[in-house]
């Protein structure tokens, strides 16, 4: 489906170009820091370690789990489920992506109101001796759950429809 196709390309975008770039700021801003302090003796980047803490890591976490939870790398309960039979795997599957479901939509509300608070608020924070805008940052983390959430929603029904998915791909079970 086009719009299963043009989800994941966005959050293989997010995780590939926008964690991938900063993966590699945070060493860049690291190693720059290290020599300056080491080999200077002073701090080439102020407030480098607020940027990788406040900014760059929080966005490539939230970046890249949309993309790894889509993927399967997120844990699962199939060990009980593999031993039951298909049905009682079906009811099993289905009773916990709904309590999964339940959980990340409460989530999303509340990121969602402290995103758009932070957003309303211009909330800021200080680097060096700098104030930067930290609502775009706190805006990442609604757009990861509902992502979640989305790939949640599709999983459910296909448990409920009877069938699998396995790495993007649709299979009956048998």
């Amino acid at each position: 489906m086009a719009f299963w196709k043009a989800i994941d390309r966005l959050e293989g975008g997010l995780a590939s170009v926008g964690a991938g770039l900063c993966l590699f700021l945070i060493m860049m801003i690291t190693v720059i820091g290290v020599l300056g302090r080491y080999l200077l003796g002073m701090d080439l980047i102020p407030g480098g370690y607020n940027m990788i803490e406040r900014m760059l890591f929080p966005l490539l976490v939230f970046w890249a789990v949309p993309l790894g939870h889509r993927q399967g790398t997120f844990p699962r309960f199939d060990i009980l489920a593999d031993r039951m039979s298909p049905g009682w795997a079906r009811a099993v599957a289905v009773l916990v992506l709904t309590v999964e479901i339940v959980i990340f939509a409460v989530l999303l509300w509340y990121l969602w109101r402290f995103a758009w608070d932070a957003a309303q608020s211009a909330r800021q924070m200080q680097i060096g001796t700098r104030l930067w805008p930290v609502w775009p940052v706190m805006l990442m983390m609604p757009l990861a759950f509902a992502l979640m959430l989305l790939e949640m929603l599709r999983l459910w029904w296909e448990a409920l429809a009877g069938r699998q998915a396995g790495n993007g791909d649709v299979q009956e079970s048998g």
